[in-house]
């Protein structure tokens, strides 16, 4: 199953990513090393889309920064979830 993050740095960029995201095998995938994309997946398809490096994107939904190993389902991202792009 796909989903669509869209990330918006408020300077003018709107970026509309897809994404990997399996809803019905989360506990399943979570003991076993995960299935789905990592923060750091996310990052990397942002970066193919603006030209920036990904290692310079900080990805944040209001005071919390989410880390590159931390897959997606376990920040709660969902389908159509904006989140804020910072630049370090």
């Amino acid at each position: 199953m796909m989903i669509e993050v869209v990330c918006n740095d408020r300077l003018g960029k709107k970026v509309r990513v897809k994404c990997k995201y399996p809803f019905r095998a989360v506990r399943s995938t979570r003991c076993c090393g995960g299935a789905d994309d990592t923060i750091k997946d996310l990052k990397k398809l942002i970066a193919a889309q603006t030209g920036t490096r990904w290692d310079k994107i900080v990805l944040k939904k209001w005071y919390t920064i989410f880390k590159d190993h931390v897959s997606l389902s376990d920040y709660e991202i969902h389908d159509g979830m904006n989140l804020e792009l910072y630049y370090q």
